[in-house]
């Protein structure tokens, strides 16, 4: 059996990388408080804010740590408690930016969601004028695979007049993101997913009123205050050592999906792959659990006899294929399919070869 690193890989994160990022990643890291790395750390900035459509004087936060890390020093730095935070409650993330704000003792509401369902109109209008200063929301749940309306939550915060906090970790480049349009204060995302570079870095996207409220926000935490790394990433630096080749790589992966054709070929080149998989994969025994499904992965329920874990257990013990286990209440019966990282419609046929054996062999029922 191959080892694990060798599988095909269809997780959501870490993702599969191309030879661009893979070269970097065979390099040893490199010393970093020089000017060669300060100017290539300011033009991936710059590269990342077009990506993002972020407005002017609009700034990125680099920092070593998961998506989770970014998703606190996103609310640690941006919020007090003098706010009053909404939080859509959609799944396991939104359960964690739940867990984030009671750790933080930020005051928050949760927006209770059923597993699968997205966010309609009518869960929002309890809210309206109950003097909320911010908002959360996963906008790809990643444990269900629901895509949420950042037009709805745009229009209603905007309405509110809150703080819009959008954890686009599974969804940058996978789906379309305006930071300017969508008036979004904090933009997260992590290395590992559409990015497609190894795992070790959260970026943080701030606009301008993002920047005065980390300015005016006194943080108790010195590894994760803003100021510092805002102040030292003026210089194209970090504060403190940072995860240096996987920056890097971002940096690398940045300018080659700028040659591509920038973000939108990395958008539809990611939809085309879902589409695909999704059209296949109506022929077998599972339904799509999730009500609107992200571009980025494909959530599946498995139906009669069928067990969510055997599937995924026979994949990567016998096929060298991952796919991504849910868990919770979710573990037999629900596993995802990403569409992120170096894949291509030929991967997706060596995962139907698998399923079809299955089938054969009576696994899949």
């Amino acid at each position: 059996m191959k080892q694990d690193y060798e599988k095909l890989n269809f997780a959501v994160g870490p993702v599969m990388s191309g030879e661009e990022v893979l070269e970097v990643a065979s390099r040893n890291a490199p010393y970093f408080r020089t000017a060669e790395f300060s100017k290539t750390m300011l033009d991936c900035e710059k590269n990342l804010l077009t990506l993002a459509d972020a407005p002017k004087n609009s700034r990125v936060v680099f920092l070593t740590g998961s998506g989770t890390a970014g998703m606190e020093a996103a609310l640690l730095n941006t919020l007090s408690r003098n706010d009053k935070l909404l939080i859509v409650k959609g799944g396991s993330f939104g359960t964690r930016f739940c867990e984030i704000a009671e750790a933080l003792g930020i005051p928050f509401e949760p927006i209770e969601i059923e597993m699968g369902k997205t966010l309609h109109k009518e869960d929002l209008d309890k809210f309206e004028d109950k003097g909320f200063t911010a908002f959360a929301v996963n906008l790809g749940e990643t444990s269900t695979g629901v895509l949420y309306d950042i037009d709805l939550i745009s229009d209603f915060c905007n309405r509110n007049n809150l703080f819009l906090i959008v954890d686009a970790v599974s969804t940058f480049l996978a789906e379309e993101i305006s930071m300017e349009k969508s008036n979004i204060g904090a933009l997260i995302t992590g290395s590992q997913k559409a990015l497609a570079t190894m795992p070790g870095v959260a970026l943080v996207f701030l606009s301008s009123d993002g920047i005065k409220r980390v300015e005016n926000n006194k943080v108790a935490s010195l590894y994760f205050d803003f100021k510092n790394y805002l102040l030292d990433g003026t210089r194209g630096q970090t504060p403190f050592t940072p995860a240096v080749s996987t920056l890097l790589q971002i940096a690398a992966r940045v300018e080659k999906i700028i040659e591509n054709g920038g973000v939108e070929y990395e958008i539809k080149k990611t939809a085309d792959l879902a589409n695909y998989f999704r059209t296949k994969i109506a022929d077998y025994p599972f339904t799509l659990f999730a009500e609107v499904p992200s571009n980025a992965v494909t959530s599946l329920k498995v139906q009669g006899d069928n067990s969510a874990v055997t599937i995924f257990e026979t994949l990567k013990n016998e096929y060298d294929i991952f796919i991504c286990p849910n868990g919770g209440s979710l573990k037999e019966t629900v596993f995802r399919v990403g569409h992120i990282g170096a894949l291509e419609t030929t991967d997706y046929d060596e995962l139907f070869s698998a399923l079809d054996d299955m089938k054969k062999r009576g696994i899949i029922k």
